[in-house]
């Protein structure tokens, strides 16, 4: 603090010599020593306001979004300086708003390099603050807690697969990981549902069951509204139909926290949980992970300085693969510099502190989810520099958490697991220049951009598999259904019928849903063919699709591959159309076509075995929600003193497996968790919400 407290007073002294509209004196100057004194006065002031009245100031902006509220950590600063300014006495310190800010800034930075410099490192100073606060100075003794029962801590790097910490692990990307391995933690793979997305994934693994999760987004027929997994109204009614169907809270229902999360668990201590932030008012307890962190001003400062190098480190990444031409490359400006440092860095600085407070206070579950990886891995592929420097920082903050389980007040075990893992490829319009909806709405007759007329058919590297008949019937589909007038817009001139709705199509990755919100049930393959001939063959034998899933009057259910192939789904297996997606493809296509809500026609894009590329149907070149590839393989990694996952020879085999598994260790470590009763499962008319822990009103999506 004395040394803070001196570079801070120098640093003011420098700054009032350079900046005109700062000052330290008084008009008719001042010595050197009452100048200094005065400065001296200035830094103590303001840091002692920022200890005083920085918690408060974050608490009244709580329910400001949590980027907005990192980014006016400057301008609060500011604010504070001025009023350190005024109490210095003889009205001798003075600057205009503008002013503070920058000098407020400047002396933030600098205390926080100072404060740096003097530890060995940014988190052992971190975790040195933690533990003065917490007054756990000393390592827990072993003979303080013989007998006592062990807390677990379940650790979600969200998006890392089964084959990206293999090769972290071998490249010496992630030491503590390794660490583990060599003493004997367990690593095991196992495999998504057909909807490999955290949605999904993230609901089986705390809440027991993901039916009727067809994907990241989907429309639904009886209630008119599309559903989108990280939406909070969305996320608060799957976790409520999850515990309707399962009679359960979820996994966390005993003593647990729920931080970084799409869903709670059950848990009653949450901070940043989708499904909570979808009440509004002063006590949603969503927020309260921010609060807790950003009211120790150090935090913010430390956060703060991250944040802004973490954008700076994305603009140099994107400008040097513009400059290398890299490709496959999609756009990574506007906003995207600060959603990926807010993923990056605030997301995991809030979540790993609040883990490490859950320990410290000794809870018996804690799921936390660090989604640094999946974010960046989005936009610039799940290989390469980019995401290795993710992944190393993502093994210090396991390394940190680790160390700070030393001074726990019980035992902890720590598991890391992943929700599914990401699939690189060009993306579909990049491939074949143009979207998926382009091409249903060229199948369907509908009005089209002109840019469709002169698309691509596929290079060489994406037609494997699919023969020259198949592509040529597409391509005589495609040019029949766009071989209209078009007006001086680009767009055909003819329109369907006005008692046809237009097809709603929306993509998970590398799935797209197709649904006709006019037919009220789901549509089937002859009703589909009636209206719109060209649309399934269009579809199923272009080249960068791999298979469609459509309902079939007459055989149930059916699968749509190239060159004609058909199987009703009651007889597919892992050979077929779905052969070149690998072992359980068929299963996981039969669980799906089963739920309430599937979409009309389920489109799969195309898979490359040899490369592992797929084609999303969105701008993203590291993508996952469909089959194909090693999104589909996540990982289970848990310490030797718990039982296997699986007996030798078995695989494990979709989220909601994965949830049996922790929550019978749960029970080895803690004894039973209690579900909820009768009464609560099955809540009276008129109060769905008292399923949920908090209080307030939903606030509803706005579909769009």
């Amino acid at each position: 603090m004395a040394v803070v407290w001196a570079v801070s007073t120098l640093t003011l002294l420098l700054l009032a010599g350079l900046l005109p509209d700062f000052q330290l004196q008084s008009a008719d100057g001042d010595s050197f020593t009452r100048t200094s004194l005065t400065a001296a006065w200035a830094a103590g002031a303001f840091g002692l306001l920022g200890a005083l009245v920085w918690p408060l100031i974050v608490r009244a902006l709580l329910l400001v979004p949590a980027l907005v509220l990192g980014l006016l950590g400057f301008f609060l600063n500011g604010s504070l300086l001025l009023v350190a300014l005024w109490l210095i006495p003889d009205g001798r310190g003075a600057a205009n708003p503008e002013t503070a800010v920058v000098v407020a800034a400047a002396m933030s930075a600098v205390a926080s390099a100072t404060s740096t410099s003097l530890a060995v490192r940014d988190d052992e100073a971190y975790r040195r603050r933690l533990y003065r606060l917490t007054g756990r100075t000393r390592p827990r003794d072993p003979g303080d807690t013989a007998g006592a029962l062990p807390g677990t801590v379940f650790l979600q790097l969200d998006g890392v697969g089964h084959h990206v910490l293999r090769g972290a692990v071998a490249d010496g990307l992630m030491p503590t990981v390794a660490d583990w391995l060599d003493a004997g933690h367990r690593l095991t793979p196992w495999r998504t549902d057909w909807s490999s997305q955290t949605g999904a994934s993230q609901l089986g693994i705390l809440h027991g069951s993901n039916e009727d999760v067809p994907a990241f987004r989907w429309y639904e027929k009886d209630t008119g509204r599309i559903m989108v997994s990280n939406r909070p109204a969305s996320a608060v009614e799957l976790q409520r139909r999850a515990v309707r169907r399962t009679g359960d809270a979820g996994l966390l229902t005993v003593d647990g926290a729920s931080r970084g999360n799409l869903f709670s668990g059950g848990a009653d201590q949450l901070a940043l949980v989708l499904s909570m932030a979808a009440r509004r008012g002063p006590r949603n307890r969503s927020r309260a992970g921010y609060f807790a962190y950003f009211s120790d001003p150090a935090n913010a400062v430390r956060t703060a300085g991250s944040l802004v190098a973490e954008c700076v480190r994305e603009m140099v990444q994107s400008t040097r693969a513009l400059l290398r031409r890299e490709n496959p490359r999609v756009s990574r400006g506007g906003l995207y510099p600060f959603v990926r440092a807010f993923a990056t860095v605030v997301e995991r600085d809030v979540v790993v502190s609040a883990v490490m407070g859950d320990m410290l206070a000794g809870r018996t579950a804690v799921y936390a989810d660090l989604v640094a990886y999946d974010e960046v891995a989005h936009h610039s592929g799940p290989h390469g520099r980019d995401t290795d420097q993710v992944l190393k920082r993502l093994d210090r903050a396991i390394a940190l958490i680790a160390t700070v389980a030393e001074h726990a007040p019980r035992p902890y075990r720590i598991v890391l697991l992943s929700d599914h893992g990401q699939s690189p490829g060009e993306t579909f319009e990049s491939a074949y220049g143009l979207t998926l909806k382009d091409l249903v709405r060229a199948g369907c007759g509908l009005p089209v951009p002109r840019r469709v007329r002169r698309t691509r058919w596929g290079h060489p590297q994406t037609e494997s598999g699919g023969g020259s008949e198949g592509r040529d019937a597409a391509r005589d589909a495609l040019r029949s259904a766009l071989h209209r007038p078009v007006d001086e817009s680009g767009e055909t001139a003819r329109q369907l019928p006005a008692r046809l709705s237009e097809p709603v199509v929306l993509a998970s990755g590398n799935l797209g849903l197709v649904s006709f919100p006019d037919v009220p049930h789901r549509m089937t393959r002859e009703e589909i063919d009636r209206r719109h001939p060209g649309l399934l063959r269009t579809l199923a034998h272009h080249p960068g699709i791999g298979f469609l899933l459509v309902a079939s009057a007459e055989h149930g259910s059916v699968v749509l591959g190239r060159d004609g192939a058909e199987v009703p789904v009651a007889e597919l297996g892992d050979d077929g159309p779905l052969a070149v997606f690998g072992p359980g493809a068929a299963a996981a296509v039969r669980r799906t076509d089963g739920f309430p809500h599937v979409a009309d026609i389920m489109v799969n894009s195309m898979y490359d075995p040899a490369t592992g590329r797929v084609h999303a149907f969105e701008e993203q070149i590291g993508s996952h929600g469909g089959l194909g590839g090693e999104q589909s393989r996540a990982f289970l990694l848990s310490p030797p003193d718990l039982s296997p996952p699986v007996a030798p020879g078995e695989e494990l085999v979709g989220a909601e497996q994965v949830h049996r598994v922790l929550r019978s260790w749960l029970r080895e470590s803690s004894g039973p968790q209690v579900p909820l009763g009768p009464l609560e499962v099955s809540p009276p008319a008129g109060a769905p919400e008292s399923l949920l822990p908090v209080d307030g009103p939903v606030a509803p999506d706005k579909n769009h």
